[in-house]
């Protein structure tokens, strides 16, 4: 059985955390092929947006103490003492829209993950926490991530209390961008997922990817960079579809090139 499965259809990837007999905890093997869904949506030219979700009553639990030999050491060793930049929640450069859709209790690793996607759906039924603190182990990813996100106190009450966090009181501090009923949940993410499919993908991406390396420039550089993106970006052959629909007053239908 995988332990994430990945399913495409109209353009929208679903990457679904699969391990719900032990609450979607990460071990090794799920860690690796998480890794792997993500680059196959990176890579997949027909995938343009992608649902982060999870089987079961639980998104995830964190990462799994018991993997490997079953002790907090070997825990340490796979998972804290080999930084991965390249994954997707550790900073992969991915500037296709994400969106994830979240359950029941989202913890640590699991939390980190979410943090990375543009949009977060959260059921009411949904509770957010980053534990580390209260087993003697600080939060990295998550304290670089969160601030920015939430503001700092909002953040700090995540990070330094290990508590977790309503839905409602996500949605009050931003974390969560929107908040419907459990049976609601699926739908709506598919709902959203099918409108930003309505762009042009490439002209989708670069705008993403100039509010993302800009946040830390200055704005001269800003702006030649974000100029030089849309040259980049006309040269598509979706401009030329996007202006010629324009004129007939129709549908455009992008080829994402």
């Amino acid at each position: 059985m995988s332990l994430v499965t990945y399913e495409l259809h109209d353009h929208v990837a679903t990457i679904t955390l699969n391990r719900p007999e032990a609450r979607n905890a990460i071990n090794g093997a799920l860690r690796q092929e998480l890794n792997a869904a993500w680059t196959r949506f990176r890579d997949e030219e027909d995938a343009w947006v992608a649902i982060l979700t999870a089987a079961g009553e639980v998104f995830c639990a964190g990462g799994d103490l018991k993997d490997g030999e079953g002790s907090v050491g070997t825990f340490a060793g796979t998972f804290w003492e080999k930084p991965t930049i390249n994954s997707f929640e550790s900073g992969m450069e991915l500037f296709k829209p994400t969106i994830a859709a979240v359950h029941g209790p989202c913890i640590g690793y699991g939390l980190t993950g979410v943090l990375f996607c543009d949009f977060v759906i959260a059921s009411t039924a949904a509770t957010f926490s980053f534990p580390e603190v209260t087993i003697g182990v600080p939060t990295v990813v998550g304290a670089i991530r969160l601030p920015p996100r939430v503001g700092w106190a909002n953040a700090m009450e995540l990070l330094l209390t290990g508590k977790p966090m309503s839905a409602q009181r996500a949605k009050d501090i931003g974390l969560v961008w929107r908040l419907v009923e459990p049976e609601e949940l699926q739908a709506e993410a598919r709902s959203w997922a099918r409108t930003l499919t309505e762009a042009a993908p490439l002209a989708v991406r670069a705008t993403k990817e100039v509010a993302w390396r800009t946040a830390d420039m200055g704005w001269i550089e800003s702006v030649r960079f974000g100029e030089t993106m849309r040259k980049v970006a006309g040269a598509t052959e979706d401009v030329a579809e996007g202006l010629t629909a324009w004129r007939e007053k129709r549908k455009p239908e992008w080829k994402g090139r």
